[in-house]
């Protein structure tokens, strides 16, 4: 895995504070890690619980985005936007990530036909898995269109 030098602003078609993960740690041609810190004041937190389980989805597409963006920006491509289609067997062993949690989001290719994909997702506390998905994701060529077409 080498290191990723472009900001996750940069991979993803987001703004903050709608971007959720924090780093691109690495990627490969067929993964990417990424990390987020739970903190207080972002969207999504609980002041006193912090992330609620299932947020570490949202952390997975993101990383899922992220691999596509910089799939994109290494081939000289624009970062395109991309929608989350599925989620399946979504497993967490803990109901909240508590603030000051950091967490590795590590997503991995399935599968590609086309603009349609399939990743292994986990996240990490500390090297232990505390979250696992497998996401069906789609990057259509004109989204715009599509979103448009669709409202």
């Amino acid at each position: 895995m080498k290191s990723c030098p472009w900001p996750v602003e940069e991979l993803l078609p987001h703004a903050r504070p709608m971007i959720l993960i924090d780093t691109v740690e690495g990627y490969d041609a067929a993964s990417l890690a990424a990390a987020v810190t739970v903190r207080t004041g972002e969207p999504f937190i609980d002041p006193d619980r912090g992330a609620p389980a299932h947020l570490a989805i949202e952390w997975m597409a993101q990383a899922c985005g992220a691999f596509v963006g910089a799939e994109a920006r290494e081939a000289g491509a624009p970062v395109r936007l991309g929608l989350l289609l599925g989620t399946r067997a979504f497993t967490a062993h803990r109901s909240w990530f508590a603030p000051g949690t950091r967490l590795g989001i590590r997503v991995a290719l399935v599968y590609r036909d086309g603009e349609m994909g399939v990743f292994d997702c986990v996240a990490t506390v500390g090297g232990e898995t505390v979250a696992a998905a497998q996401l069906t994701v789609y990057q259509p060529a004109d989204a715009r269109t599509l979103l448009e077409n669709n409202s």
